[in-house]
């Protein structure tokens, strides 16, 4: 039976607690923080190595304080993967280990997902090699665009989408004009902070009621694809990506048309 007038809340318990003398086991800050999807985890029995959120995630990578691993196959991560991470594949400890030979490193390991197995035995085989610092975000890829953050596409991705995926639409994000003289095979043209607009049922950019449709986004420098990218991934496009090189390297390697002029 609890005092009388003393609050369920823990965390704000810690003058009443002092004053009557009673002990409780410590609450920690993020006990007390309010619980989002966005910094909760699977939570998993008796792991290996701990999880970490997506905002530590994400924090890490803007930090650069240490690498995450893609431990997927390669031709995974050419097609999508989290902006800043590194792809070693899961049978390639050894690279791990040659790289990054301070077994105090902080390294992060993901796969696809909570259901996917590599993170965690890439990790439990880093242990055994005597590493200290191993996480996994074990939510993985699937969950880190669910949450509506955006990934990138490298050229073999490009490549493989071309050839396999006949629904994918691929967005110019250049000026008007440039997309007008030339441009990838049937791509279509949207620009920073109009993705709210193409996103119209009538407006026919974008599919507005495929919302699993593939969509990647190129342009001259990766940043500007990268930025519309995260405005169209806000619009619950959880499979789209950006295109990380540039629109020279999709003209070398024939993925280019050029427009007949008017």
């Amino acid at each position: 039976m609890k005092p009388k007038g003393i609050s369920r809340n823990r965390c704000g318990l810690s003058s009443v607690i002092v004053a009557l003398g009673i002990s409780l086991i410590a609450t920690s800050p993020d006990m007390c923080a309010q619980s989002t999807v966005f910094n909760t985890t699977l939570g998993e029995a008796n792991p290996v190595t701990p999880e970490i959120n997506t905002e530590q995630l994400k924090k890490i990578l803007a930090d650069q304080s240490g690498p995450v691993l893609d431990v997927r196959f390669p031709q995974e991560y050419a097609i999508a993967h989290i902006p800043g991470s590194i792809n070693i594949y899961e049978k390639e400890v050894e690279t791990i280990a040659q790289r990054f030979p301070d077994k105090a490193s902080p390294i992060v390991l993901y796969c696809n997902g909570p259901f996917c197995g590599k993170s965690k035995r890439v990790s439990a085989e880093l242990v055994k090699r005597g590493y200290t610092n191993v996480k996994r975000y074990q939510l993985g890829l699937p969950v880190w665009r669910a949450l509506g953050n955006t990934v990138q596409t490298d050229l073999a991705g490009v490549q493989y989408v071309m050839a396999a995926d006949k629904t994918a639409v691929f967005v110019d994000a250049r000026s008007r004009a440039d997309f007008e003289q030339a441009s990838m095979l049937g791509a279509v043209n949207i620009l920073a902070s109009e993705a709210e607009q193409a996103n119209e049922p009538t407006n026919g950019r974008l599919p507005h009621k495929d919302k699993g449709t593939r969509v990647i986004v190129f342009a001259s420098d990766p940043k500007d694809a990268r930025k519309v990218a995260e405005e169209i991934a806000k619009k619950a496009y959880w499979n789209s990506s950006y295109f990380g090189g540039t629109t020279d390297e999709l003209r070398a390697d024939g993925l280019w048309q050029q427009k007949k002029s008017k």
